[in-house]
């Protein structure tokens, strides 16, 4: 017989406190429904991808809902979330017999009518679907807890930051899913917290002593029949679970499972103080003077303002553009208004703009600068590097403009700057370049730790800070956490 699985994603990592709401149709923009999804993403390095590859190689059918990936912004607007529930229902009543769920979410969704977004939608399928095994692949950095999970059967997320093993991650959920279908067995399931917030700048899985505890959960994976998932947690979306968690998926029942979690949450909690040191922070005055120490020496330098949370912070570019740091680019920075000013000038012309700092008066505000610009155009191309590879991405109007050494692309839809494409698809390459300042937290590493000779990353006055202490928290309670409690 053949099983037939449904499968539905909504995806957002949100700010809190960015102003700028996710409307309903911001969703609908890059959201795919039926057919389009395994014709987007099969073959890709995707949890859509993943999960159909392990269906399909299971002789497994999947029966595509809808799936909508907006990226890292501000809060959702509660109509988008009360939409996608509804479709998520109604397409689960109407695709037939049906004999699973995947469900992919993100864990760091917000939205202000709801308490915990990732669990509405889980148990809104419940609802609709009682008796349906539901899995839920995840990303590392949702902020979740065991009440998240009551009406799910299985749940697992990315083990790497950045998250180069997205297709993995939803051939780990496909395969689970499976065997519960198949064996009629359910997993335990379980959520430990260890009381631990970090900034996303110290969540990266390589660096230590995070690598050494996630080896641990290896290691307890090699020893039993579990899937552990070390959770990053986002620190910038104000939710009562905020920070990080350990999930056990473990075959050998629900004891199993929270005797794992708790290890492990144990284990994050007294290496709390050396994950929140990881790395050194750079104030940018001083990364500057760095970089231009630096320049010459053969290999860009790599300067990442991390706190920019919208892509259109200027602290950084008001910094290169002052000092004499050779040539540097500015990948994606989020302008639309810009971006169609330097188009309707046209390539060869020099044009004033206002570029940046508009999405809040902590990203510096707008620069007033005279530029060339370069080239501009609808820009849309597929992910190279490992990180989403395969994946779809519109820029939106796109403008390639340069003020002295300095060049800048804007664009008009938020995107990832973490790889070779913000060059390639210019026609140019990172190594041409002396500086280039990025705004990623993690992800940017797979491909510029090999590349850069030196990662600058500093902190600026914007709606990231790396010191979580200044995070204006209302709905978490910092009382029994750490760093507000040693």
């Amino acid at each position: 017989m053949t099983r037939r699985i449904a499968f539905a994603g909504l995806n957002l990592e949100s700010v809190t406190a960015v102003p700028q709401v996710s409307t309903l149709a911001d969703f609908e923009r890059v959201c795919f429904r039926g057919a389009e999804i395994p014709a987007q993403y099969r073959g890709t390095n995707t949890v859509a991808g993943g999960v159909l590859k392990v269906l399909e190689d299971a002789g497994a059918e999947m029966v595509p809902l809808f799936h909508s990936l907006l990226g890292a912004l501000g809060p959702a607007e509660d109509a988008a979330i009360f939409a996608f529930a509804d479709e998520l229902a109604r397409g689960l009543a109407a695709s037939g017999p049906l004999d699973g769920l995947v469900l992919y979410l993100h864990g760091a969704c917000w939205a202000p009518g709801f308490a915990d977004v990732e669990r509405t939608l889980i148990e809104r399928a419940r609802a609709a679907a009682p008796d349906l095994p539901i899995a839920v692949p995840l990303d590392y950095h949702g902020n979740v807890d065991a009440a998240t999970f009551a009406a799910a059967d299985i749940a697992v997320a990315y083990r790497h930051s950045p998250h180069i093993d997205m297709g993995e991650t939803g051939e780990r959920a496909a395969r689970a899913l499976l065997r519960m279908i198949e064996t009629g067995a359910r997993p335990g399931l379980a959520v430990a917290r260890p009381g631990v917030v970090i900034p996303s700048i110290l969540s990266a899985t390589a660096l230590q002593p995070l690598a050494s505890l996630i080896d641990m959960a290896r290691a307890e994976e090699a020893a039993g029949d579990c899937d552990i998932s070390v959770m990053g947690g986002f620190a910038y979306a104000d939710s009562a679970n905020t920070g990080m968690s350990v999930i056990c998926l473990d075959w050998q029942g629900q004891q199993a499972a929270e005797e794992k979690a708790a290890r492990l949450s144990d284990a994050l909690h007294a290496a709390r103080v050396e994950l929140s040191g990881a790395i050194p922070i750079w104030q940018m005055d001083d990364a500057i003077a760095e970089a231009a120490r630096l320049r010459g020496s053969g290999a860009p330098v790599v300067i990442l303002e991390h706190a920019d949370r919208m892509n259109d912070s200027t602290h950084g570019l008001r910094a290169v553009l002052g000092a004499d740091l050779g040539r540097v680019m500015v990948p994606f920075l989020l302008d639309p208004e810009s971006a169609a000013a330097a188009h309707a000038a046209g390539a060869g012309a020099d044009v004033t703009l206002n570029i940046g700092g508009k999405s809040a008066p902590e990203t510096g505000g707008p620069l007033a600068l005279t530029v060339r610009v370069l080239w501009s155009g609808e820009k849309r191309f597929t992910v190279s590097g490992r990180y989403q590879q395969g994946a779809p991405v519109d820029l939106g109007l796109t403008a390639l403009v340069e003020v002295g050494e300095v060049r800048i692309s804007l664009v008009s839809h938020f995107a990832f700057a973490v790889d070779g494409d913000p060059f390639f698809i210019f026609g140019e390459r990172p190594e041409d370049y002396d500086v280039i300042l990025l705004r990623s937290k993690t992800h940017f590493r797979d491909f510029y730790t090999p590349l850069a000779q030196a990662i600058l990353v500093t902190d600026t006055p914007d709606l990231g800070p790396a010191d979580v202490r200044l995070i204006p928290y209302r709905q978490f309670d910092t009382s029994g956490a750490y760093p507000w409690r040693p």
